[in-house]
């Protein structure tokens, strides 16, 4: 007979159905997502108005840009689930 054992152990004081903190995950998207558009969209007006002979190279503003996007991205989608989940909960 096999035992059963759960597939992680706990190591801290949590207890088993922990839940994120709503709130500050709302403070947290609604403060970053307005800033990685921004960035998102500076970096890419910068790679824009870049020339060859530019520091930093116009790839590099081109990959800041990006990245910013992506985490423009996730934010967004953060927010998007903490607004529903706030609404489903309270």
């Amino acid at each position: 007979m096999r035992a059963t054992t759960p597939r992680r152990w706990r190591s801290g004081t949590e207890p088993a159905t922990a839940r994120s903190d709503l709130k500050l995950r709302l403070l947290l998207s609604l403060t970053f997502t307005p800033f990685f558009a921004l960035c998102t969209i500076g970096f890419a007006v910068f790679a824009a108005r870049a020339d060859a002979t530019s520091v930093p190279g116009q790839g590099t503003l081109v990959a800041f840009a990006v990245a910013c996007g992506v985490l423009t991205l996730f934010a967004a989608v953060d927010l998007y689930i903490v607004l529903r989940r706030r609404q489903t909960e309270l």
